[in-house]
This record gives C-alpha cells, structure tokens and sequence, in this order.
C-alpha cells in the first residue's frame, strides 16, 4: 500500500485532498506545518510527500533539503505561488512535479497515479515493503515494524534473491550457486542453513513467516 503524507496547513484543503486519495487506495496522513511533518517521517516511510510552500512555521523550498535528508519520498510542491520563477526553482530544487493553486483534484490524483506507479517501476528490485518489513537494497537498510535491523551483506543478497523469486522454489544448488561472495568464498551447504536460520531469527517475529524450508528441495519466499 502506498502512504502519502499531505503537508498543508489550510485544514479544509488537506482534509479534501485525504479523503480523495483514500477513497483511490492510498493510505494517507496529514501534517499541518514542519514540525507534524517531521514527527511523521519518524514513523512511517512515505512514497510521496505534498508540500504546501507556504507553512506557518517554514518555507517549502527551505525545508526541501532536510525533507530529503530524513525520506527518499518524491515531492510535489503545492503552493498558490504560479509565478514562473517559483516553479523553476521547485524543479530546480528536484521536485517531481509543482502544482499551483486553485487546481483539479481530478488532475491532481491522476498526476499522483503516474508518478506514485513510475515509483514503483523504478524500487521494484530495490526495495522490499510489506508493512512489517522494509528492506532498502541499494542504501543496505532494513526495518521490522520500525525497528532498525542489522543485516550483513550475505544476509541482504539471501533476501534479495528471495524476494527477486518470491513463491517459487530455490533448490539449495541454486542458492549456493548464486551466494558467491566478493572474495570469491563459496557458502557451503553449512553456511547457507545457518544464515538463513539466523536471519529467520531476525526477520519472524510477531507471528510473521517469510522463509518456508522445502524438506529434502530447498527454501521458499512466502512473503508478501
């Protein structure tokens, strides 16, 4: 499911905008200045942020770097400044897109659809989120239900591997095959049944199961 946080302080407008989105699947939250906008980002890993430029306590442009900083959501400004320079500026900052106002909810949400599916193109194999689980291959981070997760670099190439073949069968020489480290060290048969013991360990708690042992074949991702 994806989350969007709307940061917009005009209440009847952020309210709209929510409900709109939720009735079109996403899951959102609103914030109603920077201060609310950062406690959320605390909490939750967003797809795609919506940022008023004008908030009572700090300006969309200036809080775009430290945004960046603390989320890898795309941005789109939403501001009632349509003048030519302030939308060249969003751009040039590495805004995804700049919405004036007023403007068509209906435009708007269609504008979200192609962006927020471009995004998941794009992580498709770079990023893992189920709501418990959040594996971020390329930065080498990992969550479970929030809390951060020490992984080591075989660790991420095991999960990687399984979620890249989710719901099919990897027979143990398949693994092995594929599990050739950096310093050209083979993981033995030994090797492989200990570090997925132990990241099983790490990644099912609270009732959750994302490896199945294949008895006598090999393993199975059964994440979703």
């Amino acid at each position: 499911m994806h989350r969007i946080l709307i940061i917009e302080d005009d209440f009847s407008l952020n309210n709209t905008l929510a409900y709109n989105l939720r009735t079109a699947g996403y899951t959102v939250d609103s914030a109603y200045n920077a201060k609310e906008t950062f406690e959320y980002l605390k909490q939750y890993h967003y797809i795609l942020l919506i940022l008023d430029i004008n908030l009572p306590d700090g300006n969309g442009f200036e809080l775009y770097s430290e945004l960046k900083e603390k989320s890898n959501a795309s941005i789109i400004f939403l501001t009632a400044n349509d003048l030519e320079n302030d939308i060249v500026k969003g751009f040039d900052l590495g805004a995804d897109d700049y919405i004036t106002k007023p403007f068509s909810p209906v435009v708007l949400q269609k504008k979200i659809a192609v962006l927020t599916k471009y995004i998941t193109e794009k992580q498709k194999e770079t990023v893992y989120e189920d709501g418990n689980l959040c594996i971020n291959f390329s930065q080498m981070t990992a969550t479970l239900d929030k809390v951060p997760l020490e992984l080591s670099p075989l660790e991420y190439r095991i999960l990687q591997y399984f979620i890249m073949n989710k719901k099919h069968i990897l027979k143990r020489d398949q693994l092995l095959e594929h599990l050739w480290d950096f310093s050209e060290n083979f993981v033995g048969d030994t090797s492989l049944n200990t570090a997925i013991s132990r990241l099983r360990k790490k990644i099912e708690a609270n009732g959750h199961r994302y490896i199945k042992t294949i008895y006598g074949t090999g393993y199975m991702w059964i994440g979703d």
